[in-house]
């Protein structure tokens, strides 16, 4: 019993990092219909931005949870900034050509950013440290959960709340689902689409920045290249649960991270990143719009 409980809150930390990053595919995908292949790569500035900001705090002698705070901050701030630029660079342009061009142009960003942070950087693992404190656990969860799998879960919970306040209660929020609805009737009642487009980007990179500083404190090390394969599992988890859907996001991240954590723990760890695939395959076969997707008819 144990171990299976260990492999449960094993998968929900796994879905709550899938779906922090899932959530910028998504919304991204339901305003504009684009797959921004460079998210992942968002994710991975945010890990280094704060992997950065605690080496000069520690340099300095303060080592404490509220530099790691500081520091997830500043890797938000920092992470929107490359989120809404990428969009101005990549994709605004191409807003009226061919989805084939967009999609290239969102793999070339994604290849510029890894090669970028790579020069920048170094190609070798870096030790990123934890400063999340250790809890003491009741039993018989003491040795199935740790203080980092716990914020990372009241730290995703948390950002959903926000995130579903936002979507349904405020000016912007109400602006972005006409936008997904109709784009061009939105833009006729008065809802201006550039900015509905940036802050789409800015939020979903926010939450990819939060994602990326959790999973480092976590593992306890980053590279270049973690957002390549974090980005493609969040994309599977985003077309598993429907792809412009944000609750689909959420559901298909939780299952998927439930998936490869029973799979390798009761199967073999041998093949943990082959479970997201065959789930990407079996999706796109027997049901191509995902759990809470909705198939769209198109006429021709």
């Amino acid at each position: 019993m144990d171990y299976f409980l260990e492999l449960f809150f094993g998968g929900l930390t796994r879905g709550s990092i899938y779906a922090l990053i899932a959530l910028g595919y998504t919304m991204v995908y339901g305003i504009i219909e684009l797959i921004n292949f460079a998210h992942g790569e968002i994710y991975m500035i945010g890990a280094f931005t704060a992997l950065i900001v605690i080496s000069v705090f520690t340099f300095m002698g303060m080592n404490s949870v509220a530099i790691l705070i500081i520091a997830a901050l500043i890797a938000v701030v920092y992470s929107s900034v490359y989120g809404f630029t990428v969009e101005k660079i990549a994709y605004k342009p191409l807003r009226n050509a061919p989805r084939l061009s967009a999609l290239i142009s969102a793999i070339g960003m994604s290849l510029f950013l890894q090669n970028y942070v790579l020069l920048a950087q170094t190609s070798d693992f870096l030790p990123f440290p934890n400063l999340i404190p250790n809890f003491e656990f009741m039993e018989p969860y003491a040795h199935t959960i740790g203080s980092s799998d716990l914020v990372i879960l009241i730290t995703t919970a948390v950002v959903m709340v926000l995130l579903t306040i936002l979507i349904k209660f405020t000016r912007i929020g109400k602006a972005m689902r006409a936008t997904s609805q109709d784009r061009v009737m939105a833009s006729l009642v008065g809802v201006d689409i550039n900015t509905v487009i940036s802050m789409t980007f800015i939020i979903g990179s926010a939450t990819a920045a939060i994602g990326g500083v959790l999973i480092a404190s976590h593992v306890g090390m980053i590279n270049f290249y973690i957002g390549f394969i974090a980005g493609i599992k969040a994309f599977v988890a985003a077309v598993l649960g429907g792809i412009g859907s944000v609750p689909g996001a959420v559901l298909g991240s939780f299952v998927l991270g439930w998936t490869e954590s029973f799979a390798t723990g009761y199967v073999s760890s041998d093949y943990e990143d082959v479970f997201a695939f065959i789930f990407l395959v079996l999706i796109l076969i027997f049901r191509p719009a995902g759990i809470l997707g909705r198939s769209e008819r198109h006429k021709v």
